[in-house]
């Protein structure tokens, strides 16, 4: 696997942005894969949360060892705290990351795979919610999983404003009364979508999110959607998104090989 830090500029969002990118390629320490194994390659779009950034799946979690014998890519770009939106402010995150960075990729790696069906993504926390709307709001994704998401469709600003002051929700969204039914529900977006992704949703017992966990999962399988909502005694960390991770990558259709089964 080679790892590249790839600075790019973003016309959307008139900035120069960051992305770090795992990505398979010809080695002794895979003397199976060919340049045909390297063909349209799937990949996975990882998504950080509200403390996060581009590096820190790589700094908390063993994606790259985790991966390391299965022939996907990883991409993983930052949000800064936009949560995958594009804000009042005028900055469009939801159209740099959901549009325009796919093709972005494809055009600086044109070994990963454009096609849908190996396109997937995958988010914790403010990530989890971003996941869950690029796949929802786009149909660029065949496969969407949350990890601890703030899965929010009507949020109550009460619970918001423990985590942020009112401005900065304001700065995001824009009026709380207007949240509901808007273009930033993923659940009014669940209603619309053309091409349903594969969802997965995984939270922990004790995490404050899991109350609106429950009543988002309970909506999209009362809209027929094909959703695994997992959960485990856990709260709100780096110590269970490690875990989990590899429990996403089992889910996905990417033929993940577990290093431990290796001799």
């Amino acid at each position: 696997m080679a790892f590249l830090e790839v600075n790019y500029y973003s016309k959307v969002l008139g900035m120069d942005r960051v992305m770090n990118v795992i990505l398979p390629e010809l080695s002794d320490h895979n003397p199976t894969w060919t340049t045909e194994t390297l063909k349209d390659i799937p990949v996975l779009y990882l998504l950080h949360g509200m403390s996060g950034d581009h590096a820190i799946w790589q700094r908390r979690t063993s994606i790259e060892r985790l991966v390391r014998q299965t022939p996907v890519a990883i991409v993983m770009p930052s949000t800064d705290l936009a949560w995958y939106t594009n804000t009042t402010y005028g900055l469009n995150y939801f159209d740099a990351l959901a549009r325009e960075l796919p093709e972005k990729v494809a055009s600086l790696f044109p070994q990963i795979s454009t096609k849908r069906e190996k396109n997937f993504v995958a988010g914790l926390s403010m990530g989890g919610y971003g996941a869950f709307k690029l796949a929802l709001g786009t149909n660029q994704f065949s496969y969407a999983a949350s990890l601890s998401g703030a899965l929010v469709g009507n949020p109550r600003q009460e619970d918001f404003l423990k985590m942020e002051k009112l401005s900065y929700w304001q700065g995001i969204f824009g009026d709380f009364d207007s949240f509901a039914g808007s273009k930033n529900d993923i659940l009014a977006l669940a209603k619309t979508c053309d091409k349903r992704p594969k969802l997965y949703a995984w939270i922990g017992e004790q995490d404050f999110l899991k109350p609106i966990n429950d009543v988002a999962i309970s909506t999209l399988q009362q809209l027929n959607y094909d959703i695994t909502y997992e959960t485990a005694p856990g709260t709100h960390e780096w110590y269970y998104w490690n875990k989990q991770i590899e429990r996403v990558l089992e889910w996905l259709p990417i033929n993940y090989v577990q290093e431990e089964r290796l001799s």
